[in-house]
């Protein structure tokens, strides 16, 4: 699995919005500007401004203008997915050459090839809309998650 600089930058924004805003997504008072988003995950403040701007498109977070404004979750970080942040982002969670695993045609000896990339489409899946933004803020994530983690293979 390959994620994108943007990607990661946005899993960590959303993370640092949630942990600003004690994970609510209704409490306008506390507001995060996006010069301290970008300081306190070490982001360029440029290339943050665009995926916050592409998070607020896709419904993830709301943003008030002016000098009292700032950035929100749009709703409550544990009703985020981490899927849902990545393919707002990115788009569908699983490529192979640019198109989805169901659409490629492998013939012959690679024709288990598709079943393959179906089969990691879902368990990416499983994993990525299991984990929350609050999840991750929280720093507590699913037994399931860390039971992957807790395998020293999984390292390596």
């Amino acid at each position: 699995m390959r994620l994108s600089a943007r990607v990661d930058y946005a899993l960590r924004a959303v993370a640092e919005l949630a942990s600003a805003t004690g994970g609510a997504s209704t409490d306008r008072g506390r507001f995060v500007t996006a010069e301290q988003i970008a300081r306190a995950q070490e982001i360029p403040p440029k290339f943050l401004e665009s995926i916050l701007l592409q998070l607020r498109r896709g419904g993830v977070v709301q943003a008030q203008r002016g000098p009292e404004g700032g950035y929100w979750l749009a709703r409550p970080a544990g009703e985020i997915s981490l899927a849902e942040v990545i393919r707002v982002i990115d788009g569908p969670l699983a490529h192979v050459r640019g198109q989805r695993p169901e659409q490629l045609g492998y013939h012959g000896a690679a024709r288990a090839l598709q079943d393959v990339w179906i089969a990691l489409r879902a368990s990416e899946r499983q994993i990525l809309e299991l984990v929350t933004v609050a999840d991750v803020a929280d720093g507590a994530l699913p037994e399931r998650v860390t039971d992957l983690v807790a395998d020293p293979r999984a390292w390596t």
